[in-house]
């Protein structure tokens, strides 16, 4: 496995600071009094059961949530500050593609959204012509996007997000449906646009073995943070061999208690 080193110190020079964040969706809480911080410059992993509230909490960072509670601090700005629009790239679960486009067409499409204008012609083609490179599409970049296979169309959504060299890059479970060899490829390319760019990345997923190959984690179950640490840290606290073990106790603590918690409120009173 290989060993992707971090600073210990996720408060300095965070990209995210959540405080109490909560978030209610047709009458009922998502995101229950979150506190965690995202350091700058590293791969974040948010990982946690389907339908926890990882989505949600990545729209509340993106500002695309409505009804959000508490303080969340995005790149030194209160999330979905106007300021912010062009400093993050989101990447959401379905790909954000014009199936009737090629590959190159998509992304010229997105640069002239983001530098219009004839004097930026240049600066267009340099970023669409390296985003292209980034995701490795530089042999389908004439291709229709609606003949893509899922997984490159996933690359093509990527390489869209990247236009605009983004401080923050938010991805929603990216890797879902690929193969093995695809989901390595991409892990590495998360880690060359962290060190090489000092992007900040947060990546969410359900798939326990991805854990590993973060900096830094956020565990959820519920909407709540149940943990927030490095992998090894993880392991060695909860004196497992895996992260997924490591999750999996902390659930399993995390029920105990809102067992007692529950049995302790029906008891009758005497």
């Amino acid at each position: 496995m290989m060993n992707y080193a971090a600073s210990p110190d996720p408060a300095e020079n965070a990209a995210v600071i959540a405080q109490a964040l909560t978030t209610t969706r047709a009458g009922r809480q998502v995101l229950r009094g979150m506190d965690f911080t995202v350091p700058a410059g590293q791969v974040t992993g948010l990982l946690g059961p389907s339908g926890c509230g990882k989505t949600t909490l990545m729209r509340a960072i993106v500002g695309t949530q409505a009804k959000v509670g508490g303080t969340l601090q995005v790149l030194g700005r209160p999330a979905g500050d106007p300021a912010l629009r062009s400093r993050i790239g989101y990447v959401t679960q379905a790909p954000s593609v014009y199936d009737d486009l090629t590959v190159r067409q998509n992304l010229d499409y997105f640069a002239a959204v983001l530098l219009p204008g004839r004097a930026h012609r240049t600066d267009r083609r340099t970023a669409v012509d390296r985003a292209v490179e980034d995701v490795d599409l530089a042999d389908h970049a004439d291709v229709l996007a609606g003949r893509l296979s899922g997984g490159q169309r996933s690359r093509v959504s990527l390489a869209v997000a990247l236009l605009g060299t983004p401080e923050l890059l938010v991805l929603d479970e990216p890797t879902v449906g690929l193969d093995p060899v695809l989901r390595r490829d991409l892990w590495d390319l998360f880690h060359r646009i962290a060190t090489d760019r000092g992007t900040t990345l947060l990546v969410s997923s359900h798939v326990m073995d991805e854990a590993e190959r973060c900096h830094r984690l956020l565990l959820m179950r519920e909407g709540e943070i149940l943990a927030e640490d490095t992998p090894e840290a993880l392991r060695r606290r909860n004196d497992t061999a895996t992260v997924e073990e490591a999750f999996l106790h902390l659930v399993d603590a995390a029920a105990a208690r809102d067992r007692a918690r529950t049995t302790h409120t029906e008891e009758p009173r005497p």
